[in-house]
């Protein structure tokens, strides 16, 4: 395992067991991103990084019981604070990293991704291997539940410019991996980057 995803783990485990208490209010939020990805009846998505698995009743309830929902994370100890909440009713919980995914090319509608892109110690190629098992015309979500500049007060940090999630930076990123940005809303209640799986 790599130092990267050792640090991940590491920061991740040290907070799984009070996650969900520490955030209490972003299930409103969580329920709007998911709605912007326009997912029907059926479809199968991917929760990449899903953590506790916030995201995997929305994601549930937009692809109905035929869909298929999957949540994938790198930390084992989040994935159990998922199963205690009973969010593996939801979905599939899976141990997975999402720079080598366990899933057929283009084999997927879309994909959820909360706070993920800050944490892709290779963004560029985990971002490629998202539109990887992802169709063309597939969708992807980079969600963060607050903006970039309330989440750097928050941490007591300036926003820099090679920030990823800033949108001059963020659009390059998703075209070079095979992605088309759509939608970016980065406001105080919300970071949202819709992006489209090119053919």
């Amino acid at each position: 395992m790599s130092d990267d995803h050792t640090h991940v783990q590491e920061f991740f485990t040290a907070r799984a067991a009070d996650w969900d208490a520490r955030f209490p209010d972003d299930g409103p939020a969580y329920d709007a991103a998911v709605a912007c990805l326009g997912l029907r009846a059926g479809d199968r998505v991917l929760d990449a990084g899903c953590g506790t698995g916030r995201a995997l009743p929305p994601l549930r309830a937009a692809v109905g019981a035929g869909g298929v929902v999957v949540g994938a994370d790198l930390t084992p100890a989040m994935l159990q604070a998922a199963v205690r909440a009973g969010r593996d009713r939801e979905g599939r919980l899976l141990l997975a990293d999402v720079a080598a995914l366990p899933f057929r090319s283009r084999s997927l509608d879309a994909v959820f991704a909360a706070g993920l892109i800050a944490h892709l110690p290779q963004p560029g190629e985990n971002l490629r291997e998202l539109a990887r098992v992802v169709r063309p015309g597939g969708t992807l979500a980079l969600f963060h539940p607050i903006g970039r500049a309330a989440l750097a007060a928050r941490q007591g940090r300036q926003i820099t410019p090679d920030d990823l999630r800033a949108e001059p930076r963020l659009g390059p990123l998703l075209a070079g991996a095979g992605w088309r940005l759509t939608l970016y809303v980065d406001e105080d209640a919300r970071f949202l980057a819709l992006a489209v799986r090119e053919d």
